[in-house]
């Protein structure tokens, strides 16, 4: 262990406000030291999609498009092997209740779990049909002090929301020159192995396509169909930013506000392993 015999001390001004959480000791599904998530389990894992069309509350406009992009997520995550379950303008009350008993599967026989929300949102909060909430509210069920099968395996969260009401005019670029040994035990932290992929960055417009649906969801699913069993998912992810902030611009031509606007996805990882999704056997 690295400085074992020497003290740490926190970077914080007075005691932790939080009490300790209680000492959990999961099934350990991959050597400490392994570049790589241990996909090799019987199933890849559960995938829920919470798609939010209508909403009945804050006068919130229909999101027009997200139908597709739902559809095409699904497919593209059957592909990768995974068991999706679709839910359709849910309430907060049984979107929550949907995702407390997942948590409390076991999961020990899973590669990993993901969770994609398409919604509309703002700085720190998404919509559910009836009321506001924090992603922090879902994901947190995951750790792996109140998800031990969950511990040690990633745990993916797609959000297609905006984050905020700016808007990214973008910066026009000129052309320039262009310079197998036994494994032993090991300790984790609890909030290890989240990975929380953000259609934009914080404060800032996600667009969407009323037609083809949004361009971060497009862009993943490209990617996903095109490298989905060939990269690691965090490549893929850098990929699909590299499609968002490229090929896609806002058409408004009636706004001159909101025409011609651009969009950069935004990923934070908590991962300590490099996500491959091979084929199932």
């Amino acid at each position: 262990m690295v400085n074992e015999n020497l003290e740490d001390v926190g970077d914080a001004w007075g005691n932790p406000s939080s009490s300790v959480a209680p000492y959990v000791i999961a099934k350990m599904s991959v050597d400490a030291t392994s570049a790589y998530y241990n996909m090799n389990h019987p199933k890849r894992g559960i995938a829920l999609i919470f798609n939010h069309e209508e909403f009945g509350v804050g006068g919130l406009k229909q999101r027009a498009g997200t139908a597709v992009d739902c559809e095409n997520l699904n497919e593209q995550l059957k592909t990768l092997g995974f068991e999706v379950k679709v839910y359709n303008n849910m309430n907060y009350t049984d979107l929550n209740y949907v995702v407390e008993d997942v948590a409390q599967l076991d999961h020990s026989e899973n590669d990993c779990f993901l969770m994609a929300i398409l919604s509309h949102g703002e700085l720190g909060i998404i919509y559910a049909y009836d009321c506001q909430y924090k992603l922090e509210s879902l994901w947190s069920k995951f750790t792996a002090d109140r998800c031990p099968s969950l511990a040690g395996k990633p745990k993916i969260f797609i959000v297609q929301a905006c984050q905020g009401d700016k808007l990214d005019a973008g910066v026009t670029m000129s052309r320039t020159e262009v310079d197998g040994t036994p494994m032993q035990s090991y300790r984790i932290p609890t909030h290890a192995d989240f990975l929380i992929a953000y259609s934009t960055i914080p404060g800032y417009y996600s667009w969407r396509n009323t037609t083809r649906g949004s361009w971060f969801i497009q862009s993943l699913c490209e990617e996903l169909k095109i490298n989905g069993k060939k990269l690691d998912f965090q490549t893929i992810l850098t990929f699909v930013a590299r499609r968002v902030a490229v090929d896609y611009e806002s058409n408004v031509p009636g706004d001159n506000l909101m025409h011609k606007q651009k969009q950069i996805p935004c990923v934070t990882t908590m991962l300590t392993r490099l996500i491959v999704f091979p084929d199932k056997q």
